[in-house]
């Protein structure tokens, strides 16, 4: 692995503490999801080096905090730049412990990097407020205050991307940051950790552990200095946290689980539909909180949408993200695939029809071939679950309101996407449906500047946008009374 990089220095294999890189009692292996060919081994650290990890940045805080903004918002500011200098070594990184292609990981790298830059602009605008006083001859105002460490627990389909919208924002208002990469993906992280270390962060302000996740989130989530915690991932893993959060009042933010509906509107150009569906489902190949489970298309549409979307799919091709030719890579684990075969299965049972499947030869047990199934209906396992697969699973529906209704049939309210012209159909799709985020003729919404978050059961909080500081930041209201004058002055 470290021969095909620029700077094989971006490899590190020890988790960073306190300026530190420091080896656990044992290592991990990491697997190449599209051969299962061991990538490296990453140090499993103990929980008395999790607890030093803590201790750490609880001493860094205050010095950290004190700092001006415009001193916070350099040392971003050069880790930005470095991570964009090293793209093609992070995005190689990526590719050989996700699996995702070689376009996907360079597209994510700048991603990544935009939010550190975006945060460290925004810190500038982090503005407090003067309230109009209804005390005699007081003088009332806010101040935005950086609440302590934060600990950032992120997942394995994004991971850098995930990392840096979080840590930009706690870094940038004045949080030092723990940060629990996921364990199929560590590599990612640790080279953020190097590069962060190059531009001179200091110690304890940013720090990068490796070990049992099980361990490190219940010693974190246990400590009392710990005063956020931040996590991306499943819905299930987001409810034991905020159990364990909740002995010590953190302040949560959970960016969960997504079952998101893509509405075809019946004055939409059935190619243009069937070119952005495309693009909302297989991305990641599938395993993405944005993607589109569930594709309802006007009845009268329905069959030409289908011979579209059947069509379309023969330009996919599986295989090695590393490849320049493959478009999908494989899934995260061979669990996953079997995951996927056991929804399709439970689809084609229950009475949908399979109208298209990757014919191509699958290189090993982690991928799965893109499946396109008809007459998806609520009682099947691909409409109700979050399937992290490249699944996609259409039905057609009689009104706009038969379409609203059945989006908001899930437990998760996400993202959604809406296609079409008639501005009356789309102000009821935008108004009436239960989701956080719901994207118009769309495929790309997030970025820096918008408030990226779910309702219902998919999280709470935000990140991106002047709201993403709410999660890591108080609001501090400060009265200024006035004393009367001291006799005799």
């Amino acid at each position: 692995m470290m021969a095909l990089l620029d700077d094989v220095r971006l490899v590190r294999n020890h988790a960073y503490i306190n300026k530190k890189w420091e080896c656990g009692d044992d290592f991990q292996a990491v697997e190449n999801p599209a051969n299962n060919q061991v990538v490296g081994y990453v140090s499993q650290l103990n929980k008395a080096q999790i607890q030093q990890a803590i201790e750490g940045a609880e001493g860094a805080f205050q010095p950290w905090r004190k700092l001006s903004v415009e001193q916070r918002s350099e040392y971003l500011l050069r880790w930005h730049d470095a991570i964009l200098n090293a793209q093609k070594d992070l995005a190689y990184l990526m590719v050989v412990e996700q699996g995702k292609t070689l376009a996907e990981a360079m597209g994510e790298i700048e991603y990544g990097a935009s939010f550190i830059r975006w945060f460290a602009e925004e810190a500038k605008r982090s503005y407090g407020h003067t309230i109009p006083s209804h005390i005699q001859d007081a003088q009332l105002s806010t101040v935005r205050e950086p609440i302590g460490v934060a600990a950032l627990i992120t997942p394995w389909n994004f991971p850098n991307a995930m990392i840096t919208r979080k840590a930009a924002a706690a870094l940038a208002i004045g949080c030092p940051v723990i940060i629990k990469p996921a364990s199929d993906t560590p590599f990612s992280a640790l080279a953020l950790a190097e590069l962060a270390d190059r531009c001179g962060f200091p110690s304890g302000v940013l720090n990068v552990v490796t070990g049992d996740a099980a361990m490190i989130s219940e010693t974190l989530c246990a400590a009392p200095q710990v005063k956020a915690l931040s996590f991306t991932g499943s819905t299930a893993v987001g409810k034991l946290l905020l159990k364990q959060a909740a002995e010590t009042v953190k302040k949560c933010s959970m960016e969960l689980g997504g079952n998101a509906p893509f509405i075809m509107l019946d004055d939409m150009d059935v190619e243009q539909a069937v070119s952005a569906a495309m693009a909302a489902k297989f991305q990641t190949s599938g395993q993405d909180c944005l993607a589109a489970n569930r594709i309802f298309v006007p009845r009268h549409l329905y069959q030409d949408f289908l011979t579209q979307f059947a069509q379309a799919m023969k330009s996919i091709v599986v295989g090695n993200g590393l490849d320049p030719n493959v478009t999908l890579g494989p899934l995260i684990s061979a669990k996953a695939a079997k995951q996927a075969q056991h929804l399709v299965d439970d689809a084609l049972t229950k009475g949908a029809r399979l109208i298209h499947q990757y014919p191509g030869h699958l290189t090993g047990p982690n991928f799965f071939a893109p499946t396109l199934l008809a007459d998806v209906t609520p009682d099947m396992a691909v409409y109700q679950e979050e399937n992290f697969c490249p699944v996609a699973g259409v039905l057609p529906y009689d009104t706009l309101e038969q379409a609203i209704e059945m989006s908001n049939d899930t437990e998760y309210g996400l993202a959604a996407y809406v296609y079409g012209h008639n501005i009356h159909d789309i102000w009821r799709c935008l108004r009436g449906l239960e989701f956080g985020m719901v994207s118009v003729n769309s495929v790309k919404m997030t970025g820096g500047p918008i408030p990226f978050g779910g309702v219902k059961q998919s999280g709470l909080g935000r990140e991106g946008s002047c709201h993403g500081f709410d999660e890591f930041s108080e609001i501090k209201y400060c009265c200024l009374g006035q004393l009367p004058s001291a006799s005799g002055c």
